[in-house]
């Protein structure tokens, strides 16, 4: 029995979404997916139909592109901020798929006990240079050329700003978490990286205000973390930080990896821990460019 992760399955995409239809069956492991499957219901629930077939048990973190808000056909008010969040959790939960609303689980299989918990955290500008106040940060990163989309299509209604809904999620996230049992350590899943020495985008480097928020920069202590799981960089990567493994587990657009080997040699191992990185995983890793 193993705890496995990806991200980023961007089923939008023709090719990903055939190439989701050939994941194996792994029985009775578990599958963390950390964000960024698909924009649309309709892949997403299909993502969860097919996965759920695949899996044991299925844990989900929204992403930034699955809170966009888009246009749709026959529907003149699409949901909007929190209303679009909740009805992404209703659609999991209807697919028997765990959410950051519901119980954390604990993992019963090896490298267990340990609580697993999903997290949507956000972020708040913060993962910007000390010197470029808040209120300048998407100016700043306007001046490379560089703009979110979510700028225009991810909206934080009732709350009048993507930061303070941030604030929010962390303070409620922050007292579930502190609740937990402190004899277990725990698996925390958030689909934006939690540190920000963790983001580093070379070719990129201004898109830095959109990955997270300096509030969970301690989270991986504060709260007993074994391992931490993000996404959202399409940069893969297993680092280190305090003794703590962090993965970043993005799949990502075609271009972001090798079609040939499907979709199940990218998913990563959290649960046991895996051995060292072979050296075909640090090719997976690395290649092909992620921008």
């Amino acid at each position: 029995m193993r705890l496995w992760a990806i991200s980023d399955l961007h089923l939008g995409t023709a090719i990903n979404r055939q190439a989701l239809a050939a994941v194996p069956d792994h029985g009775d492991d578990w599958l963390i997916l950390a964000g960024d499957v698909a924009e649309r219901e309709e892949h997403l629930d299909a993502a969860f139909a097919v996965l759920g077939t695949r899996f044991g048990r299925l844990l989900w973190v929204p992403g930034n592109h699955e809170l966009w808000t888009l246009a749709r056909d026959g529907v003149p008010k699409p949901a909007r901020g929190v209303a679009r969040y909740q009805a992404l959790v209703a659609l999991a939960r209807n697919r028997g798929v765990l959410t950051p609303q519901d119980p954390y689980p604990v993992w019963p299989g090896p490298g267990g006990p340990a609580v697993v918990a999903p997290l949507f955290l956000l972020y708040d500008y913060s993962f910007r240079p000390d010197h470029v106040p808040a209120a300048e940060a998407v100016a700043w990163a306007m001046e490379e050329d560089i703009v979110c989309t979510d700028e225009m299509l991810l909206h934080s209604d009732p709350y009048p700003t993507r930061a303070v809904w941030c604030a929010q999620r962390c303070t409620e996230t922050e007292a579930r978490l502190a609740a937990i049992d402190p004899a277990l350590p725990t698996v925390l899943i958030n689909h934006w990286p939690l540190r920000q020495d963790l983001v580093q985008l070379p070719r990129i480097p201004r898109f830095s205000p959109w990955c997270g928020t300096r509030r969970s920069e301690d989270y991986h202590r504060r709260f007993r973390a074994c391992v931490v799981i993000s996404g959202h960089l399409h940069i893969r990567s297993t680092r280190e930080r305090h003794g703590v493994r962090f993965e970043e587990v993005s799949l990502g657009y075609p271009r972001q990896w090798y079609g040939e080997r499907g979709i199940a040699a990218y998913l990563r191992q959290i649960l046991p821990p895996p051995v060292a990185s072979s050296e075909d995983r640090r090719m997976l890793d690395s290649a092909p460019a992620a921008w």
